[in-house]
Parts: C-alpha cells; structure tokens; sequence
C-alpha cells in the first residue's frame, strides 16, 4: 500500500509539472520538480532564462527553446549544472517569438515545465543600412578578363598596387603589368584606374607607353665599367613592377617605379641582370598621358664586387646586396624624403631624396658596388635574417602614424603562402622591431604581427596570395590596405591562382599603436553605431597565426548575453564591448570591431567583423 502511494504521488507531481515524454515515461524512478521558467533581459537576438530543478540522480537539467509551442530536448537547449539556473539564449532572431522550457533529465525519464513564450526585441531601423547595397561584381572575373573587357574589370587583374588619394577627390590605383593570362601585355605600362569610394573602379589606361631610353643607357654605363660589352638583353622582355605613387604637394605628384632587365649579366652561369628604379612626375593623375619621365634613381647595389659570376640558381650566393625593385616613398612629418626599397636579396634598404628632384641625396650616384659606395645606396633597415642572402621577404611599404614610422612587409612566396607582416620604428631608418620586440634591423628575425594570411570562411572556397600591401589614408583619420588576393589552387576551372583580385580593406588602430586590417573586404558599409547586443551570437573565428602555405579557416565561436563564451575556441573565456572605442574585449585579447560587408554570404550582406592582436597571434572573426 505504501508503495502505490508513493507512485500516485509522483505521478500527481508529473501532471503538475507539465508532463513527460522520453525514454521510460511510463516509468518512474524518482521524484523530479521543474518550476515554471522566468523570462528576462530580452535583447534583438538573446534572452536570460532562470530555471529551477529539484530532484535527484539528475543526468541532465536546462532549458530547451524553439519556435514552436512545447519545445523538447531535441530542439535546441542549454544545459545547467545547479538546482537554481540562469542560463542565456544566444543567436536569436530578432522581433520574432520564441517557446521555452525547463526539464531534467535521468536515464529514464524527461520531465518539463510548463511553456513559457516571449519575443525578442526587433531591430531598430537603420535607413543607411537598409539602404546599402553590397558591390554586385564577381570574384570569379576570367569570362571578362581580356583586354576588350577592361571596363568591366573593376578590381579584376590588380597586382602589386599602389593607391594615393589626390586633389581631385579620386583615388588613383597603379599596378604591376600583370593579370589573368597578361591582358596588359602590347597595350603600355603601370595602367592605372580611379575610384571615389574606394568600392568601384574605372579603368583609365596606361601611363608609361614604351621603354624610357636611359634605361639601355644607363644598364651599358654600368657594364662598361664592369669591363663588360654592352647588353645583349631584349629589352622587349623587361619587367614594369611595383610602382609607388604619392603626392607630393597639389600639383606635383611622383611615381617611383621599376624596370627589370632580363637575362644574366654575363652568360649563362653568371647572375641575373640589374634592375633600375625611375621616376614619372605629373600634376594631373586623371590624365594617364600626363606623366613625364624623369630618368634614373637607382640601381642594385653589390658588396661583392665584380664577382657576379654566380649561378642564377645559388641563391645563398646571390651577387646583389640589395635588389633595385618594390620602391615606397614616403615624406616625414620633417618634411624628409625617403626611398625604401629591396626585395629577397639581404633585406631592405633606406636612402634619403632630394626634395626638389626626387632624386637621391647623392647624385650622381657612384658605381653600384664597393664597401666606400655603399652608404650612397642606403642604410639596411630590416633584414628576415642576418646573414642570408637570399630570404623570403620583399614588398616594403612604409607610412606614418601617431609617432611611428610602420614598415608593412610581404612574406614568402606570392602564389599561396604570400602573407603580410607589420614592424615599426621611432625613426624613418630604424631600428625597426616586430611587436614582441624583435629587433629586424640590425638582428634580424621574424616579424610580428601577422596582418594578413591566406584564409577560408565558412560557405567560401577562401583566399590566397594575399599581399603586396598599399597603405593609405583619406586624411580624415580613416587608413586602408589594399592588396592582391587570388584564389587558391583548388577553386577550380583553369589555371585559378593566376586569378589576382584586389582587395581592399580597412584598417584599425589598437591601443597600444599596431596596426590591424579588417578580415573583410571594404564596401562602404554605413557605420551604424554597434552596441553590445550585437556582438551576442554565434562568430566564425579565426586564428591568423602563421602557417607556411595553409589557408586558416574559421571555427564557430558563441557569445553570451551574459558577457561568457559559450562555445568555440575560447569556451569558457568572458567578453566586454566599449562601444565609445569599438572595442571587443574576449578572452583576454583586444579586437577592433567594424561593419563590413559579408562576401561570402549570397546574397551579399552586410555583417560585423574584427581583428586583433596577441603577442605574435592574429585574430580574425566575422558574425554569422
């Protein structure tokens, strides 16, 4: 008799409860409660739910949620592990109602409470962002890669860019002559194209028509006086790399660039041939016609005397101190100006310019070897390692900002491993040193931090080759990147890492100075003030730390309403947002966080993003 009264009574306390269902629900082995849950803290996409279980030999207790009335443990849930919950939902929809319940769980039986329904808060209306329409252009830009396409191109065939933002409102992008399958090839030289918002793009054409003929000139003189005929070389087979445009003042604007000589100096088993680096001037960048040559500005430098007589392929040996290519200019806030420049070789060098000319301070310049010429070439700044003559690192690109010389830096080589590095210095000629201290200039070592790398979001077949970085600003406090991406080797179709897209992207500005590029591409996406609520979600996260010729893809990462994460990476870590500096604090680490667009999502929309720093570690995230 005791016995079956106890059963009524259990059976009683189910009733009261809301019921059962589940494994053994015809069956009880224990006396469990769950009390009606309390809704609160209801937010566009999170809601706090406290709950309380009572009961014993409990395998599992929390709330399960749905949008449908009478939700079960196989919706969606969230466990607890205390008699007294409260527990947070996560990556809701806005304005849209939702069903919750509480329930314990044992080996034989699933008890609820009673249904509790709320509604989360809809989104606040945003005109500017309603309004926004994500740029419409495809990635995938082979159907219209050729030559009789290229109003069409936008940012397809971008390689090695340049970007300054003129007088005339415009932003003005130069190149090296490459592209899917060279369109450029017979049609001139640095093409160039314009952009108001930095989104679309005309192109304009070329402003360089034909070899300069100080170039013959000047590669005879120098082997003269290495005792050497003058060059066999066809010039017809001369590379255009690498241009650097900046504005020197309203009117006058200056592009260094490159010509590379093909060959080798002396026959087959010597080095390569030199390269020169000249200068074009113009006062109107809309005219690419415009551009008047203004010669010679400098060569490789050797420490090694005449002996060039080294194999093309014994790069340990190269003849070169510093190679003549990837030219950056830049002006001091003293009114100085610089010329870095190197590629692989022995690292980078820096030499200082005449302002009026634009040429270097020493000119003409002595002969390009010997250890008494050396100074008139420049000062090595940074150098991958100390003694190595033949180091993946190439592509410098230096600006100024709030008390710092920043020297950007590609790594590797460009198909897929190509990514970029970031150093800084006091002083325009160093010493530079990476964020953990490292001393680049005069130790050598690697740099840090990582500021892009190859890279795969989710629903995306992801990004390769992705440096060769410009650095700008508008003038009024916004910066930007600006690279070539390709994709990777296995997106399909013909010959797909030749497909070179430039990328534009945002920069941002830590706390304490360095430097962080939006994970996302740039589209003028309004920037609608963000607020905690919106960091609550699910993130896909990446870790950007380097990896020789992997592309990173993004694992899904939780934030709670409650200031936890939830899930991910950094599960167990906690989360603080300052809206007055867009600053995402999580798990230790300070991200800079922006609305850009979400280029992976079809349709195109927009989303939120960020990137961060830690020690040597990178982090990128966008918002699911």
């Amino acid at each position: 008799m005791k016995k079956l009264f106890c059963l009524l009574c259990a059976g009683l306390l189910l009733a009261a409860c809301g019921g059962s269902d589940g494994p053994g629900e015809d069956v009880v082995e224990t006396r469990l409660e769950v009390e009606k849950p309390v809704v609160s803290d209801i937010t566009t996409n999170s809601a706090k739910v406290a709950v309380t279980v009572k009961g014993s030999a409990i395998t599992s207790r929390g709330v399960c949620y749905s949008k449908s009335a009478n939700p079960t443990v196989n919706d969606t849930r969230v466990t607890g592990t205390s008699s007294a919950m409260s527990l947070t939902l996560s990556g809701l929809e806005a304005g849209t109602e939702y069903h919750v319940r509480g329930y314990a769980q044992t080996s034989a039986q699933v008890v609820y409470s009673e249904d509790v329904s709320f509604t989360t808060l809809a989104k606040e209306e945003s005109p500017a962002l309603d309004s926004w329409q994500a740029p419409a252009y495809a990635d995938d830009y082979r159907s219209i890669s050729s030559w009789d396409k290229r109003s069409q191109w936008n940012l397809a065939n971008v390689h090695d860019p340049t970007v300054m933002l003129a007088e005339d409102g415009y932003y003005y992008m130069y190149q090296t002559d490459a592209g899917y399958g060279d369109p450029q090839r017979g049609h001139g030289h640095f093409h160039c194209r314009r952009s108001a918002d930095l989104v679309n793009w005309e192109y304009l054409g070329s402003t360089m028509q034909s070899l300069p003929s100080w170039v013959a000139e000047k590669l005879n003189e120098i082997r003269a006086a290495m005792g050497l005929g003058a060059s066999s070389a066809d010039l017809n087979k001369c590379g255009y790399w690498a241009p650097c445009v900046r504005k020197v003042r309203n009117g006058l604007y200056r592009m260094y660039y490159v010509i590379t000589i093909d060959g080798q100096i002396d026959g087959a088993s010597t080095w390569s041939e030199r390269a020169f680096i000249g200068l074009m001037e113009t006062s109107n960048p809309g005219d690419v016609n415009s551009w008047q040559d203004k010669g010679y500005v400098i060569t490789n430098y050797s420490d090694r005397e005449l002996n060039y007589k080294v194999s093309p392929t014994a790069w340990q040996q190269c003849y070169f101190k510093y190679n003549a290519i990837d030219p950056s200019y830049i002006i001091t806030p003293d009114g100085e100006h610089w010329l870095i420049y190197g590629s692989w070789h022995s690292g980078f060098a820096a030499v200082q310019l005449n302002a009026e000319t634009g040429k270097t301070v020493v000119d003409p310049l002595p002969l390009p070897w010997g250890a008494e010429n050396e100074a008139a070439y420049g000062k090595r700044i940074f150098t991958r390692k100390m003694g190595d003559r033949w180091q993946g690192s190439e592509a410098p690109e230096v600006v100024y900002h709030d008390g710092w010389y920043y020297l950007f830096l590609a790594y590797d080589a460009l198909d897929v491993p190509y990514n970029t590095r970031v150093v800084r210095s006091r002083k325009i000629d160093g010493p530079y040193e990476s964020i953990n201290g490292t001393d680049v200039t005069n130790k050598g070592g690697e740099a840090y931090p990582i500021v892009t790398h190859p890279y795969k979001f989710q629903n995306s077949q992801g990004w390769v080759g992705i440096s060769h970085c410009a650095v700008f600003d508008d003038g009024k406090g916004n910066w930007y990147y600006a690279s070539q991406q390709r994709f990777p080797t296995t997106a399909g179709g013909n010959a797909p890492n030749a497909v070179m897209v430039g990328g534009v992207r945002s920069i941002l500005w830590l706390s304490n100075g360095w430097p962080v590029v939006m994970p996302e591409r740039y589209a003028a996406v309004p920037q609608v003030a963000i607020a905690a609520d919106d960091i609550v979600g699910i993130w896909e996260h990446i870790d950007l730390s380097y990896k020789y010729g992997e592309m990173k893809s993004s694992t899904a990462m939780t934030f709670a309403a409650d200031g936890t994460i939830t899930d991910g990476p950094w599960k167990g870590g906690k989360w603080s947002f300052n809206a007055s500096t867009s600053t995402l604090t999580a798990n230790g680490v300070e991200l800079k966080v922006q609305r850009e667009c979400d280029w992976e999502a079809s349709p195109r929309t927009h989303t939120i993003v960020y990137a961060g720093v830690n020690d040597t570690k990178t982090y990128w995230g966008k918002k699911k």
